[in-house]
């Protein structure tokens, strides 16, 4: 790429990528000190359904909600203080723009974000709280970048680059010393993969304080862009669409972040959008949490069974890394979540329209126990009799066991119904093992 090019980074040149070193990342870590949480690492109450000492890392207790704030502060800090009167500016799905809209007000420095249309309002609206000025462009981060690098070059502003600058990810290695520090015994830790830097930040520390323990990078079926890297030893682009972990939805990975991650990844693991929504409720429900998608993604790898290896008392971290999720999309997470588990369940059933028919079948659901959420009745294209009316029924039952004993109880008492066939529904909820690896590249970095 020419350097006159709108989209050529200096920071993230192709031709002349950087690899991070621990000195870089621990002088980063000190420099952030007292201007970033130092959030917990705590046990999660999961543990023992997963059969493994989990520990979460809980980085969405950031001001922002989440572990961008620890790059962006690092990389405001290390500015000349001509770039910082020019001022910064980045492409962002969300959470990197909220980082260094807080930061760079804080700090002084003026700021600039640029954001897809279709990014989040929750975050569309934090980044402006923060004191950014917010400019909505494009449909992907590929296009809001070439607008946001375009307005750098024509301002001379300090384009970073939230998941490959190199400033960027020696200050996210400063996840990996903490959490050395606060888990000295720590034998794996699972990581979120969008961009990159975040692993390879974290890679990068724990690798070197603590040289056996594996390195797991997760990202969904719809975000692999990292996976297919890896598989092929080089960046490659992967169209990515609405994805609830959106937070992870970078169609390429970073130049510095790939060249530093590659060598110290021991697995990507893939894991189903579906275990995504599960992974939300059971955070919410078990831990009290509340984590947006991508946060969520390295419970969801554990609970989908993607870890044949792992045994109890064996200590795993899980990087719960933004908590920045809008309350329609946590609602509908949660409702998958609940279906997924067969605690949601939709049918219909014809019941008689004379008086009394609907307060029967409500009679029946109250004797099993079953919570009716919504009823539709349909009269005009039911077949047979005028004095019949199908119901179209979502009611909430404890799980595939209570939901199975809602449908015998409809057969015995009901002659036409209809139920979705569960006959693959196996699984009772986050114990279920289904067996190793899904990713595309099953032997991808093992050691």
């Amino acid at each position: 790429m020419n350097k006159d090019d709108i989209d050529f980074d200096e920071n993230c040149d192709p031709s002349n990528p950087r690899k991070i070193k621990y000195d870089d990342i621990l002088a980063a870590s000190r420099r952030i000190v007292g201007a970033v949480c130092r959030t917990s690492c705590s046990r999660a109450h999961m543990s023992d359904k997963l059969g493994m000492e989990l520990y979460l890392k809980q980085e969405f207790l950031q001001h922002t909600g989440s572990f961008k704030e620890r790059g962006v502060r690092n990389a405001l800090m290390m500015l000349s203080e001509d770039q910082k009167k020019a001022g910064a500016i980045a492409a962002t799905t969300g959470n990197h723009g909220m980082a260094l809209a807080f930061h760079a007000t804080a700090l002084g420095i003026p700021c600039v974000v640029v954001m897809p249309q279709r990014a989040p309002l929750v975050k569309v609206n934090k980044c402006e709280v923060y004191g950014a000025k917010l400019i909505l462009y494009g449909n992907n981060i590929l296009e809001a970048r070439h607008h946001a690098l375009g307005i750098a070059k024509e301002k001379k502003m300090a384009y970073i680059n939230g998941f490959d600058h190199p400033n960027v990810i020696e200050g996210q290695g400063s996840v990996g010393i903490e959490i050395i520090e606060q888990l000295p015994q720590v034998d794996a830790v699972l990581v979120p993969v969008g961009g990159g830097s975040l692993i390879a930040g974290i890679g990068v520390a724990i690798k070197h304080l603590k040289p056996d323990t594996e390195i797991y990078g997760i990202q969904t079926d719809k975000t692999n862009s990292m996976v297919e890297a890896l598989r092929k030893n080089e960046r490659v682009f992967v169209a990515i669409d609405s994805t609830i972990a959106d937070g992870l939805a970078v169609q390429m990975v970073g130049v510095n972040a790939f060249h530093t991650a590659k060598g110290i990844i021991d697995k990507m693991v893939v894991v189903k959008e579906d275990w995504v929504a599960r992974a939300v409720m059971h955070i919410v429900e078990e831990e009290r949490f509340v984590v947006e998608g991508a946060g969520a993604v390295c419970v969801a790898a554990c609970m989908a069974g993607l870890f044949p290896n792992f045994y109890y008392g064996q200590k795993v971290v899980c990087i719960l890394s933004g908590g920045n999720i809008d309350t329609t999309i946590l609602a509908r997470a949660l409702e998958r979540g609940m279906a997924a588990e067969g605690r949601l369940v939709k049918f219909k059933v014809t019941v008689s329209d004379r008086p009394g028919g609907m307060a029967e079948l409500c009679s029946l659901l109250s004797s099993v126990g079953v919570t009716l959420r919504d009823c539709i009745p349909e009269r005009a294209w039911v077949k047979g009799d005028v004095f019949s009316c199908e119901l179209k029924i979502i009611a909430e039952t404890r799980g595939w066991d209570h939901t199975k004993d809602l449908i015998e109880s409809v057969k015995k008492n009901y002659k036409e119904y209809y139920f979705q066939d569960m006959g693959d529904q196996k699984d009772k909820g986050p114990t279920a093992r289904r067996g190793p690896c899904l990713a595309p590249n099953p032997v991808c970095m093992q050691k």
